[in-house]
């Protein structure tokens, strides 16, 4: 009988819910004006796009070398960051669009 492991289940589960935000950020697409507004929804998606791919690399982390593993984990918290820094200048945007 194997072990439980919480770390298999949180991986899996974060990885479902990044297949869910790629699925919402694609949709919604559609919905997303051009401009300003459109171009960084573009660039979120990708970065969606990214961390969904990044999230698909966990399990395999005890298989990859450490150097490689540190690049992976360093690029998606940069990655991370430019995401949020992109998703609170686009609310700020749309708060500003909405108050004129």
């Amino acid at each position: 009988m194997k072990q439980f492991d919480p770390i298999l289940i949180f991986t899996m589960a974060a990885i479902v819910v990044m297949l869910y935000c790629l699925w919402t950020t694609i949709h919604l697409k559609k919905n997303i004006p051009g401009g300003v507004v459109g171009k960084k929804w573009n660039l979120m998606t990708a970065l969606v796009v990214m961390f969904t791919l990044g999230y698909f690399t966990t399990p395999f982390f005890t298989q990859i070398p450490e150097d490689v593993l540190r690049f992976i984990v360093s690029l998606i918290f940069f990655c991370g960051a430019v995401y949020v820094l992109i998703t609170v200048r686009l609310i700020y945007t749309i708060i500003t669009e909405l108050s004129e």
